[in-house]
């Protein structure tokens, strides 16, 4: 592979990654807050159960990444192809990581230090979260939020339910 080919792929894959957060955005607000309100609601609600019905859309967002990773390696090389399925791929890593563990702690881990950015984004997240119905939820975004979900004070919440 040339210098050039690693230089497209890199962009491709950094240009795929920041694509998926539209994608994930419209997503988010039209689909999940939409029809498949009955998958999503089990986000919205407090509970204890490790899995939820929400969990199905990593599920549904990870099968265009395999897919492409597949076909791309598999059926034909590609390397644009496997770098589209890389750009995904880091999303939903991102989202894990972001999402599941940060924000709604699945798991009990949280980065001592957290910039101004990060606090914004978990901010954004609980406002979004403050709501607990399809209708009139804001803050949409997963690992972008505008200046306007700046918190004034920030403080963590330290138990899962209090961030469903």
């Amino acid at each position: 592979m040339d210098l050039m080919t690693i230089v497209i792929c890199g962009l491709i894959v950094i240009g795929t990654f920041l694509f998926w957060e539209f994608v994930a955005w419209l997503t988010h607000k039209y689909v999940m807050h939409g029809f498949l309100w009955t998958w999503h609601k089990s986000h919205h609600t407090v509970h204890n159960h490790a899995l939820e019905k929400n969990d199905w859309f990593a599920v549904v967002f990870s099968t265009p990444s395999i897919g492409l990773l597949y076909y791309g390696t598999v059926i034909t090389y590609n390397p644009y192809l496997i770098s589209i399925g890389i750009g995904i791929f880091l999303y939903g890593l991102f989202y894990l990581l972001f999402h599941d563990i940060i924000v709604h702690q699945r798991i009990k881990w949280r980065p001592e230090k957290r910039s101004r950015y990060l606090q914004r984004m978990i901010h954004a997240h609980y406002i979004h979260h403050s709501k607990h119905s399809k209708e009139d939820c804001e803050a949409f975004g997963f690992l972008i939020a505008p200046k306007k979900y700046e918190p004034k004070s920030f403080s963590l919440k330290t138990e899962r339910s209090e961030t469903q």
